[in-house]
């Protein structure tokens, strides 16, 4: 890996760090300065590093993922824009399912399913889910729609990331899955605070998985495809 590149992973570092400086003092207006640039730097990183499969369905739906990221980043910066931010996310999380998918060795075989143990291997992505919604079911109201539909699709890009296991190297399944179980951890934090329960550590909370959701997630796609078996 050239030198060159894991300069822009210092650099998304260094932005993710400030931004969670700026967000557990409170410096809300100063974020606007951090949180933009967090993206940027991780999708050049991924982007130079990323050559080999130059013009590949992986390459670009990964990209996809973190563009609409960042305008999620950005849209969130403002609460009256709250749900287009979700819609970007919502996006992201597509683009996502997609990469997981073809991430894997023989992505598209069909060979037979057992419904009961995948049901059972997906059960603690399922029961994490359906805690976060039932505290925060009674506080949606209006936004009850958009918000399950959010859940199921974050749902499905945890389970897809689950469904590397053993189709593509060790490394690269625990970076995406941990970072897929991250990213739906960071949510479920910041929909407790924003529908059932506000606190104050629930910034820097969501900020921090969320931020190593990202960096484990792309590190866990460049293993893949640098390393795959």
């Amino acid at each position: 890996m050239k030198k060159k590149y894991i300069l822009w992973l210092y650099l998304f570092l260094f932005v993710s760090m400030l931004d969670i400086f700026f967000t557990a003092n409170g410096e809300t207006e100063l974020r606007i300065y951090s949180k933009p640039f967090i993206l940027i730097a991780l999708w050049i990183y991924f982007y130079l590093s990323s050559n080999e499969i130059k013009g590949t369905l992986l390459r670009k739906s990964i990209s996809a993922a973190l563009i609409f990221s960042w305008m999620g980043d950005v849209l969130l910066l403002f609460p009256n824009l709250f749900l287009y931010g979700l819609g970007a996310f919502l996006m992201a999380h597509i683009s996502y399912i997609i990469g997981f998918k073809i991430s894997q060795i023989n992505p598209f075989a069909i060979g037979q399913v057992n419904f009961i143990r995948l049901f059972l291997v997906n059960l603690p992505i399922y029961i994490l889910a359906a805690f976060v919604y039932f505290l925060i079911n009674p506080g949606l109201g209006t936004m009850k729609v958009p918000v399950v539909i959010y859940l199921i699709v974050i749902v499905m890009m945890a389970t897809t990331a689950r469904e590397r296991y053993q189709k593509t190297i060790p490394a690269s399944f625990w970076q995406v899955f941990i970072g897929a179980m991250l990213f739906l951890i960071s949510d479920g934090i910041l929909a407790i605070n924003m529908f059932f329960k506000s606190f104050p550590e629930s910034g820097v909370l969501v900020m921090g998985t969320y931020v190593l959701a990202q960096l484990l997630i792309v590190m866990g796609i460049v293993a893949h495809y640098k390393y795959k078996v």
